[in-house]
């Protein structure tokens, strides 16, 4: 567990006794596809690191309608604001697939973290990371059009995978077009304008990038096609 734990964003250069001390506190726990990890408003007993699978983290609005605002693979930890605010989860998770997660629980990790504040300093880091990913979201669904999401959303990928131009969509388009604010009907029209655009080339779960500063340009008027 320790060689895992050494190698996750969120605890980088802590010391081997450090990383023991963490190894000794956290468990595997595995899940299935479909099963809710914790629900919005249950008690955050103590946060989470996807260790195989992936997490959806999304709210439910009061007309049942679901908002994604986090998809969450190998490394990533969520639920982790409980372990600041020592208050109940502010939204719901739930496995996409089948996998394990690598539970810490609250109290055990403060203790740890009061004698260690390079790992306090790892967290915030980490939490001020989600909270400009939770922003830019934000400021997506309110001020941009569905092809203005969309082109930013390609382009974050591209940033994030090493700046290729095929991207191999590893979540199905249904959960995408949620994690954008529209249903996957809009999707695939606007995948086909932009493919007609000539801004990309889509077949199947394959998109190549056919104009970057198309894209660019798309993704900051925010506009549509």
């Amino acid at each position: 567990m320790k060689s895992w734990i050494s190698t996750i964003p969120l605890f980088a250069g802590l010391s081997t006794d450090q990383l023991n001390g963490l190894a000794q506190i956290c468990e595997d726990r595995a899940v299935l596809r479909g099963e809710m990890i914790f629900s919005d408003g249950d008690e955050g007993v103590g946060f989470y690191v996807v260790k195989t699978g992936m997490v959806k983290i999304f709210k439910v609005s009061w007309d049942g309608k679901e908002q994604i605002l986090h998809l969450l693979g190998p490394g990533e930890p969520f639920g982790e604001v409980s372990v600041f605010a020592g208050d109940r989860f502010p939204a719901s998770a739930q496995a996409m697939e089948e996998g394990v997660m690598v539970f810490f629980p609250r109290e055990s990790f403060v203790s740890l973290i009061r004698g260690n504040p390079d790992l306090a300093l790892n967290l915030l880091a980490v939490l001020s990371k989600r909270l400009r990913k939770f922003t830019a979201l934000i400021e997506d669904l309110s001020l941009k059009e569905v092809p203005g999401r969309l082109a930013a959303y390609l382009l974050y990928m591209q940033e994030v995978r090493g700046g290729t131009m095929v991207l191999e969509l590893d979540i199905p388009k249904n959960l995408i077009a949620s994690l954008l604010g529209t249903i996957p009907e809009t999707l695939s029209r606007v995948l086909g304008r932009m493919d007609k655009r000539g801004l990309i080339a889509s077949e199947g779960s394959k998109i190549s990038i056919k104009d970057l500063n198309g894209l660019r340009d798309l993704a900051e008027t925010g506009g549509g096609l």
